[in-house]
């Protein structure tokens, strides 16, 4: 009697071997397909974190815009600062900056 042909309770030897190893083939399929979703749910919630956060980014920008508008930082520098535009006695040429530079040197 072969190996092949050799019957345990009623069932050959072969029989049962393709059993266990179909066994083992849709057990190895499911524990891979679970993997694989559980990580399509990460990649997704990880998408949507992306997406989050990319739309803070965009409302970031548009803060930062509002907050460097010249006539908001001019008002709000003559109001808390005193300060004001130069008058036209303080301005100078290129010229006239060697002269100053100078002045201050001797000093």
């Amino acid at each position: 009697m072969s190996l092949i042909n050799r019957r345990v309770r009623g069932f050959r030897l072969i029989d049962i071997v393709a059993m266990a190893l179909l066994a083992a083939i849709v057990l190895g399929v499911y524990l891979a397909k679970t993997v694989a979703g559980r990580e399509r749910a990460d990649i997704a919630r990880v998408e949507r974190q992306i997406d989050g956060e990319r739309e803070r980014i965009r409302l970031l920008h548009a803060e930062v815009a509002f907050l460097e508008q010249p006539s908001r930082i001019e008002r709000l520098s003559s109001e808390y600062l005193g300060l004001a535009p130069v008058s036209a006695k303080n301005e100078t040429t290129m010229e006239d900056l060697g002269k100053f530079a100078l002045k201050e040197r001797m000093r």
